[in-house]
């Protein structure tokens, strides 16, 4: 064998794929995207029982090779590809106990690829559970390749597939699904068009080509995917006839507990309510967990803003770091362990199999607003960030359903806007408790997220109303049994999902930081130079103290940022902003955490060496800044003209960016970000003038 040798994990969504890579690569992972795609492209290496090196690729899953979605359609196109410096040399195609005859579809598609192939049966440990026979040397014999039962729960098998992939071998002949599947008219013209390939090649590639479309207005397409379904049907008999001699599932014998709690988790009143019940306790844990944590990381970046200006002593260095970078980096980190918490439920609830209960809950809803099941992943995914969500609806068959889904989606609470919120709330919502556990703050939270599932579904049955775009729709939901999470797999979700939080904020806001430090550090004219003068002619009596406070902050509102402030005051006064608020509105356009991080550092340029060391913590700050009138600037009114604000703006360049990829348009994103924009401004001039 080769020194290096390319294996391939490809399999229906919810087999176990992901697991099993995990399982053969442990840390040994690469994550990124196919070149020109917003794929997620996952590869690993490990080492088999014979030294052998091997690199493992997770592809996305999949039902078949005759692709309905992006994310299908790299599968298709890599295995028709030799060139592709991805093209596996030996195929594992991941099946599940429960569902071998679906899974087995795609198996005997790839085994006519005449590419060296195992079928994993995964899930082993549930066999007894279920009432579940399998003759393991039946069905391999019947298939004509290597089987290998194994479970990436309790680790078994494992080993066992390691062999299997050493002494692997191309298939044995098999049934001639294709040639008797179309006319023999047109058998010979795809031999002609494609003279290299061999037929069920030859037919893939035609049929890929229908499926996204691009098939010349010549071919008679309703009898080509006559022809597709004909295939399907082949292949399905073919797999009845293997299995009712192979697998065998005796009720009796089985000791079901999942058919039981579906008939709780999905009742018509039940369900709801269970499904708000855990939300709660995501809200109520991502303000009683986080705590402690939080505090320690805020005096954490205050002493090593104290211990940098010590070591390095006065000067624009020093206050570059301390003001600029690090208030600006810390203005965000703080809220690590709340985003950490909210992808570890997410996490939670997507091994168990809980989500998939969720889709089918919410198709009925869904539907009436002009979506359906389906749409319901991309929108609780929103709740972690809304870029893979819009790329997470490539499932959605219907192109109305998915534009639809696409411009919505933006409208659920991503883990950008969850800094701004938490930040806000702490401030205008009082910490006390309703019925002696529940938080004030958790059900603030939690009507913030529900403020932005709601906007999304009126929006989605507005827009249903007003595009006129034709499309099928139809829903088929899996439901995965249910499964107790592994530990590895959640905490590797937690930890990749939070890195790249932090990473792709900090880029951000560490450039963003710079940039505001210089803008309020320096200014034009003789108002910034010689403010002291300026500020002893209006105050003379002041003392020293008061003195230097006044300084700074006269020096802020005439540097190159107060100007800028100033400039755009008018246009948010209304909404009960000040021009200190409207800069961190603006540079929060990049991005919505950036608005905490903006505020540290505006604050971070006013203050002096004699205030009160806690007042320098930027929730502590925010709390004691006043406007002129001295009334606190982040009152209740104010405080709720922001939640709706950024409930309901865009806020992200990289989501525009996402949705100009998946439209292939520039007209989508800019209607988007115009009206959420305008949406965004009414609601908090409405909710600040009635409040205040």
């Amino acid at each position: 064998m080769k020194n290096t040798l390319k294996v391939a994990l490809v399999g229906n969504p919810n087999t176990g794929k992901t697991s099993l890579f995990n399982q053969l690569t442990g840390l040994n992972q690469q994550v990124g995207n196919y070149p020109g795609i917003t794929v997620e492209r996952k590869t690993g290496s490990m080492t088999l029982p014979d030294q052998t090196k091997a690199t493992v690729i997770d592809l996305p899953g999949t039902y078949s090779l005759n692709p309905s979605s992006a994310d299908e359609n790299v599968v298709t196109e890599l295995l028709l590809d030799p060139e592709n410096k991805d093209f596996p040399e030996v195929l594992i195609v991941v099946s599940e106990v429960e569902n071998l005859k679906r899974n087995l579809l795609i198996f005997t598609q790839i085994q006519d690829l005449g590419l060296p192939t195992i079928l994993a049966v995964n899930m082993a440990d549930r066999m007894a559970l279920k009432g579940i026979q399998l003759h393991l040397d039946s069905l391999s014999n019947a298939l004509k390749t290597k089987v290998v039962l194994i479970s990436t729960r309790s680790n078994s098998g494992i080993d066992a597939l390691k062999e299997a992939i050493i002494s692997v071998e191309k298939p044995q002949a098999h049934p001639d699904f294709v040639s008797k599947t179309f006319s023999e008219s047109y058998q010979k013209k795809l031999e002609e068009k494609h003279p290299s390939l061999h037929l069920y090649q030859a037919w893939l590639k035609e049929t890929h080509l229908l499926n996204f479309q691009q098939i010349d207005s010549s071919e008679d397409v309703s009898e080509i995917k006559r022809w597709q379904q004909k295939e399907t049907i082949k292949r399905y008999q073919h797999i009845n006839e293997i299995l009712k001699k192979t697998y065998q599932i005796n009720p009796a014998n089985a000791q079901d507990f999942g058919s039981k709690l579906d008939r709780i988790l999905t009742h018509k009143i039940g369900g709801y309510v269970i499904f708000f019940l855990i939300l709660m306790l995501i809200f109520q844990s991502i303000f009683s967990w986080s705590e402690g944590a939080m505090g320690f990381i805020e005096s954490t970046f205050e002493t090593l803003s104290n211990l940098t200006a010590e070591a390095l002593g006065p000067g624009m260095l020093t206050d570059l770091i301390t003001q600029g970078v690090i208030a600006g980096i810390g203005g965000v980190v703080i809220f690590v362990p709340q985003i950490a918490i909210l992808f570890l439920f997410i996490a939670l609830l997507e091994e168990s199999g809980y989500m998939s209960r969720v889709v089918f809950l919410m198709d009925k809803i869904m539907r009436k607003f002009g979506l359906s099941g389906k749409s319901i992943v991309p929108l609780i995914s929103g709740n972690a960030c809304a870029i893979p969500a819009i790329m997470a609806t490539r499932n959605i068959e219907s192109w109305k359903e998915r534009l639809i889904t696409i411009l919505v989606t933006p409208f659920t609470v991503c883990s950008a806007r969850l800094p701004v919120y938490t930040i806000i709330i702490a401030l205008i919502i009082p910490d006390k408790k309703v019925f002696g556990f529940l938080d004030y703050r958790s059900l603030a939270l939690m009507l913030m997220y529900l403020l932005g599932i709601g906007t999304a579904i009126l929006a989605a049955a507005l827009l249903n109303q007003i595009l006129k775009l034709k499309s099928k729709s139809y829903f088929v939901v899996e439901m995965p049994t249910y499964k107790l999470p592994m530990l590895k797999n959640v905490g590797f979700t937690v930890f990749e999902k939070t890195k790249t939080f932090v990473v792709d904020a900090g880029k951000i806001i560490l450039s963003i930081s710079i940039i505001l430090w210089f803008l309020a550090s320096f200014g034009p004219g003789d108002r910034f130079e010689n403010a002291e003068q300026y500020v002893l002619k209006a105050q003379p009596n002041l003392a020293e103290e008061e003195l230097s406070q006044a300084v700074a902050s006269y020096q802020l509102e005439n540097s190159y940022i107060g100007i800028m402030g100033h400039a755009i005051e008018p246009v948010i006064k209304p909404l009960g902003y000040d021009w200190k608020i409207g800069i961190a509105i603006i540079t929060s356009f990049a991005a919505r955490e950036v608005f905490v991080g903006t505020l540290s550092v505006i604050y971070a340029v006013g203050e002096t060496e004699d205030e009160d060391e806690n007042s320098k913590l930027i929730r502590d700050r925010m709390s004691r800044e006043k406007r002129k009138d001295g009334t606190p600037v982040f009152d209740f009114p104010t405080g709720i003209s922001l939640l709706f604000f950024y409930a309901l703006a865009m806020q992200c360049i990289a989501t525009l960016a996402i949705v100009k990829k998946e439209t292939n348009s520039w007209k989508w994103p800019l209607i988007q970000l115009f009206f959420m924009s305008a949406l965004a401004y009414l609601a908090a001039l409405i909710a600040y003038q009635t409040l205040r």
